[in-house]
């Protein structure tokens, strides 16, 4: 970062706060999609796919020198990229299609909880007594949230939001320690770029209709009467529900803590279930909704709990030249 660089966090909070709501109406666009006949994985492709050729262009722009990696780099890249960055997109959009959107948030941020003990665990960082608060709100909210005496909510969809929650802590720590003196820009390139290979194998998007993207679809719920070509949600699928909020994450980081910034994104969550209330029509009992709160405010409190992380999270400039790490 040069030196005149000025740090402004109120900036930071208002690039994190964009993300997450831009984030949030992406999980009711992609159920739309979904439900008009693309499956989870030929979504999650396309993602990746826009992530790919997007980073790759901005790092075009700014200087072919910073796609430059090592070896041990490009394998964490690799990683990231397949077992992170794939499996959390992937694993979402199938929650999301078996669950309300706002619901199969809860499950995946919960990666907050897995990342602070993994932290503790593994890394031997320093972690705050408020993470064991922390833990005993989210797994008391999300027993009220699911219901578990008399669930109904889907087995599949649970699995999914777990799962996804996993992936998305494996994507942080990877992302946090592997791969932190790369651009954030070089980063979503390479790891996109992984992901796409990786589904380009596995999603069957050979087995698109090519006339699917131009067939008219209704938006649903109090969007109803709307009918729009699908090509339309996806592009904002692609750009403003994908590239746009990873690339504000990372811009709010250059002006706060990463802290700060996980706080702000936690608002994913709330924009979702507006949202969805709002459009789908989906909503939770007063029980459920109390549930909700609970956890909300448990993963709030777990992201300050690790002490030693903010300044790793602190990206390059793009016009500073990364440090090779062998």
């Amino acid at each position: 970062m040069s030196p005149d660089y000025i740090r402004s966090p109120l900036r930071g909070a208002s690039y994190a706060l964009l993300a997450a709501a831009l984030f949030g109406v992406n999980g009711s666009v992609s159920k739309v999609v979904i439900a008009a006949g693309l499956n989870p994985a030929q979504v999650t492709l396309m993602r990746v796919v826009a992530t790919a050729i997007l980073s790759g262009l901005g790092l075009a722009l700014a200087g072919w020198r910073h796609f430059a990696v090592t070896r041990r780099e490009l394998a964490a890249l690799a990683l990231l990229g397949v077992g992170g960055l794939a499996m959390v997109q992937w694993l979402y959009a199938v929650a999301i299609s078996k669950l309300p959107v706002g619901v199969a948030l809860l499950f995946e941020y919960t990666a907050v909880i897995l990342v602070a003990l993994t932290a503790w665990l593994v890394f031997h960082e320093r972690i705050g007594a408020r993470l064991w608060w922390a833990i005993g709100a989210v797994l008391v909210g999300l027993a009220v949230v699911a219901q578990v005496w008399d669930s109904r909510l889907n087995p599949v969809g649970v699995l999914a939001g777990l799962a996804a929650a996993v992936a998305f802590a494996f994507y942080f720590l990877a992302g946090e320690r592997g791969v932190a003196r790369k651009h954030p820009l070089a980063v979503a390139f390479w790891a996109a770029t992984f992901a796409s290979g990786f589904w380009a194998l596995f999603s069957g998007w050979w087995n698109i209709d090519p006339a699917l993207l131009t067939r008219h679809v209704s938006l649903t719920g109090a969007l109803e009467s709307a009918v729009v070509p699908l090509w339309l949600p996806l592009s904002y699928i692609v750009t403003l529900g994908s590239f746009a909020p990873f690339v504000l994450l990372f811009m709010a980081l250059r002006h706060t803590s990463a802290t700060a910034v996980g706080i702000a994104a936690s608002s994913e969550v709330l924009f979702a279930f507006i949202v969805a209330w709002l459009w789908l029509g989906e909503s939770l009992s007063a029980l459920q909704m109390a549930g909700s709160v609970l956890v909300f405010v448990g993963i709030v409190v777990a992201q300050t709990a690790r002490q030693s992380v903010t300044a790793a999270l602190e990206p390059p400039a793009l016009g500073e030249v990364p440090q090779p790490t062998e």
